[in-house]
């Protein structure tokens, strides 16, 4: 019973982590789960290499922050060489929806180049835009909901 009660607490410690949205966590700063059930998963993952990278309005070029998080991210898939990842390419609602579906490819695939250029197989790594569809901070007109939409997340698979 004391392996699930750790591992709860941790699950609980991650979602807290996940659902934040405080400056550590554009920054990069994680926090390391030592659950050994937790390896390889998709938690460890999103709280030992981060799962997003942010952009600039309007750009898809990788800015150093977005850089050391997805040199973590290729850290940790040559550790777990069994996983796959989807990087998924997101926009703010400013722009047509043709426009910011090609700047979400574009910024996914800047991602993806990045890591396959440092060791991960190609053939692990896929890309999909879903420009400004899914929004994942609340809709609205503020800079700080258009930055955190402007983001390329790694999904583990």
């Amino acid at each position: 019973m004391e392996k699930k009660a750790k591992r709860l607490v941790s699950l609980a410690v991650l979602v807290l982590l996940v659902a934040c949205e405080c400056d550590d966590k554009a920054k990069g700063s994680v926090a390391v789960v030592e659950d050994e059930g937790l390896s390889g998963s998709a938690a460890d993952f999103i709280a030992n290499a981060g799962d997003r990278v942010f952009y600039a309005f309007d750009k898809s070029n990788l800015a150093p922050e977005a850089e050391a998080t997805l040199t973590r991210q290729v850290e940790w898939l040559k550790t777990h060489g069994e996983r796959k990842v989807l990087i998924e390419g997101h926009c703010d609602e400013r722009g047509t929806r043709e426009y910011n579906l090609g700047l979400g490819e574009r910024r996914a695939d800047a991602a993806a180049k990045f890591l396959i250029e440092k060791g991960v197989e190609g053939g692990r790594v896929r890309t999909i835009s879903y420009g400004k569809d899914r929004q994942i901070a609340a809709q609205g007109s503020q800079e700080e909901v258009y930055r955190m939409n402007r983001v390329a997340i790694s999904v583990i698979e």
